[in-house]
């Protein structure tokens, strides 16, 4: 399913500090720890836990938290479906790159290991 320009522009503006709480709840909620989210969001985005706390204190949109990470080159290795996306389909980056977020943190939760979540090609 293709996304459409209101879905994109939702995603933009979209806080961060609006959603990390929701994914420390899902993992938490499924067995795994904060610890473990903020491996899998350090690996995706460069981020350290002290620099995610300033950006949710910052509310950054998805579109400024993105433009400063530095998103790991493996990242394209995420592929399915998420939120109804097949997410190797969508083709506005930054909505490609919320998805892979979401994608990382639904598989974290799911129990996945974490070597498989971390992707290596």
């Amino acid at each position: 399913m293709a996304t459409t320009p209101e879905h994109d522009e939702r995603m933009a503006k979209l806080t961060f500090a609006e959603v990390y709480p929701h994914y420390i709840t899902k993992v938490e909620g499924k067995g795994r720890t904060k610890v473990e989210l903020l491996e899998v969001i350090e690996w995706l985005t460069g981020f350290s836990e002290e620099e995610l706390d300033k950006l949710v204190e910052e509310k950054v949109t998805f579109s400024t938290f993105f433009e400063r990470a530095n998103l790991n080159p493996n990242a394209e290795l995420i592929k399915g479906v998420i939120c109804g996306y097949r997410i190797e389909e969508i083709t506005t980056p930054l909505t490609k790159q919320v998805r892979y977020l979401d994608k990382v943190v639904d598989e974290l939760a799911k129990g996945k290991k974490m070597e498989k979540i971390l992707r290596q090609p």
